[in-house]
């Protein structure tokens, strides 16, 4: 397990609990009681740090290393039953966007999410889970193909941003996002969106119109990174934490602003903490909202789709 800078408390308590259970093992001298008494305080620390944690901490938390990605979380959701697909039938195969046919129970959904890498080379196969334009239009038929057959879509985003390179530019980065963003909100199936991670830019606004949108506890949802706005703002990152605090990018602020829906509740400590228990909370959140869309019809979904991002930003002065 790596740990965060502001865990290290956490990681000097768990040490000492691993070497109090060695002594006792390898002693005959009875240190339950020890061992208690450091449980007992790493639990309280545990606690507090999560409980008080910055906008910067959750910014870290949600890259952090352990962290699930979308891939984990559709293969403990879905286990034999996902079918990847692939291509946009004009460019190629995005390996930054995935997406495929999966069931909870019995009620399949089509999954699309951004991909990350473990290590160098899987980072750069994924391209750092940032898509490019034929990973948006991957998405975009995979969506219209649900739509074909009556089957919701469910949207898992995990993207520092879309790929910003000049090969994307010239095959229609900006438009193919903003026509993704167009036939979301007209889809005639429900659409589930939960951001998992890194929530930012286009790059995640290209798949996050949704019925229902979800924040996993530590993740951020933003139109800039941190860093990147520091840097435009102060010339510089050194003003990250700042800028983290002021983009009001936390699932609570976002709560707060109604621009999300739920706040979906991570294990003490974040989701790589407990994967089988976030992957369990999320599953049952999906299928219980599915089970409220599945009532409306499809121009009750559209039109209560269209309302709801129309009033958003919407000020009373």
């Amino acid at each position: 397990m790596e740990y965060l800078d502001f865990e290290l408390p956490i990681k000097e308590l768990e040490e000492q609990l691993d070497k109090c259970m060695i002594i006792g093992e390898e002693s005959d001298v009875d240190v339950s009681e020890t061992c208690k008494q450091i449980e007992k305080k790493l639990d309280e620390t545990r606690k507090e740090i999560y409980k008080n944690l910055t906008p910067w901490q959750r910014v870290q938390l949600s890259r952090h290393p352990n962290r699930p990605y979308t891939l984990d979380y559709i293969r403990a959701i879905c286990g034999d039953t996902f079918l990847e697909l692939h291509g946009d039938r004009n460019v190629k195969d995005d390996k930054a966007m995935i997406g495929g046919l999966g069931k909870i129970g019995d009620q399949s959904y089509m999954f699309i999410g951004q991909q990350k890498g473990y290590n160098t080379k899987t980072r750069q196969y994924r391209n750092f889970g940032m898509a490019n334009p034929e990973g948006y239009r991957k998405a975009l038929r995979l969506m219209k193909s649900a739509e074909k057959f009556g089957i919701p879509v469910v949207c898992l985003i995990d993207t520092p941003g879309a790929y910003p390179g000049i090969e994307a530019e010239e095959r229609g980065q900006g438009e193919a996002i903003a026509r993704n963003i167009l036939e979301m909100t007209r889809l005639e199936v429900p659409i589930i969106v939960a951001i998992i991670g890194e929530g930012a830019s286009g790059g995640a606004l290209g798949i996050g119109v949704g019925d229902k949108v979800l924040m996993l506890e530590n993740t951020w949802y933003s139109v800039i990174s941190p860093e990147s706005c520091s840097s435009i703002l102060w010339r510089s990152w050194e003003y990250k934490e700042r800028a983290a605090e002021a983009l009001k990018l936390t699932a609570s602020d976002m709560k707060k602003l109604k621009l999300i829906d739920e706040i979906v509740k991570e294990p003490a400590g974040g989701a790589h903490t407990n994967r089988e228990k976030t992957f369990e909370i999320l599953k049952n959140k999906i299928a219980s909202h599915y089970e409220e869309l599945q009532k409306l019809s499809p121009k009750e979904l559209v039109k209560q789709r269209m309302e709801k991002y129309a009033n958003m930003g919407v000020f009373n002065g």
